[in-house]
C-alpha cells in the first residue's frame, strides 16, 4: 500500500510522514533534501538552477515509486512526483525562472514517467496559509530557505488548491494545519489518525 502526503514547503508533510510511521508502522520515504545537490544552488539562483532541480526531483521520486511498488511494503511517501509537475515545475515557468524550451522537455519527460506508474493509493493533502508556512519554515531553520519569496509560496499555494480541485487519482484526504498541531498535540494528531484508518478501511 502506497500512501503519500502532499503540500507546500513548510506545511509538515516530514513530520506528518514520521509519525504516521511510527504509530502504523509504514515504511517511511523522505523527500530527498539533504543530499540533494541542487536545492541550495536554486535558491540563490533560482533561473540558472530551476531546470536542473526539477530534473533531479522528477528522477528521485520516479525511482521511489518503482521502489516502493517492487517492494510490496506499506510505505508512505514525502511528497509526490505530480506536485513537481504540476505544482512546482509550471509555477517556475510562470514566474520566467524556466525558459519554454525546457519546461517543454520537462513536460514530456514527465508524461512518460507517470505513464509507467501507478498514482497512491491515498493522497493526504496539508493545507496552509502563508503565516503557518513561514513560521515552520523559520522554525526548522534551514539557511538555503530563509530567502524564499512571500510571493513563491502563494504562487504555490494557488496552484496546489487548483490541483487538489482536479484530484482525480484516487483517495483524497484533505487537512488544514493551521488549526491543526499534530507535532505536540496528541488530540490533534488522534484526529488525523482516525480520518486515515477510516479511509483506509475502503482500501480492503
Amino acid at each position: 500500500m502506497h500512501i503519500a502526503i502532499a503540500g507546500n514547503i513548510g506545511s509538515g508533510k516530514t513530520t506528518l510522514t514520521g509519525l504516521l510511521s511510527k504509530h502504523f508502522g509504514w515504511q517511511p520515504n523522505y523527500e530527498d533534501v539533504d543530499t540533494n545537490p541542487y536545492l541550495s544552488s536554486f535558491y540563490e539562483d533560482m533561473q540558472r538552477w530551476s531546470f536542473n532541480l526539477q530534473i533531479y526531483f522528477l528522477n528521485s521520486r520516479f525511482r521511489q515509486i518503482v521502489e516502493i511498488r517492487r517492494s510490496g511494503k506499506n510505505v508512505i511517501q514525502d511528497r509526490t512526483i505530480y506536485e513537481d509537475a504540476n505544482i512546482f515545475a509550471p509555477n517556475l515557468h510562470a514566474m520566467n525562472l524556466m525558459t519554454t524550451r525546457d519546461f517543454d522537455n520537462y513536460k514530456s519527460l514527465f508524461d512518460l514517467m507517470a505513464s509507467l506508474i501507478q498514482p497512491p493509493d491515498l493522497l493526504i493533502y496539508l493545507r496552509a496559509d502563508i503565516p503557518t508556512l513561514v513560521r515552520n519554515i523559520q522554525k526548522r531553520g534551514r539557511e538555503y530557505e530563509a530567502s524564499i519569496r512571500l510571493d513563491y509560496l502563494n504562487s504555490l499555494n494557488e496552484r496546489y488548491e487548483n490541483w487538489i480541485d482536479s484530484y482525480t487519482y484516487g483517495k483524497l484526504l484533505i487537512f488544514d494545519v493551521d488549526n491543526l498541531d499534530f507535532t505536540n498535540n496528541r488530540e490533534d494528531l488522534g484526529l488525523v489518525i482516525e480520518k486515515i484508518q477510516a479511509e483506509l478501511h475502503g482500501l480492503f
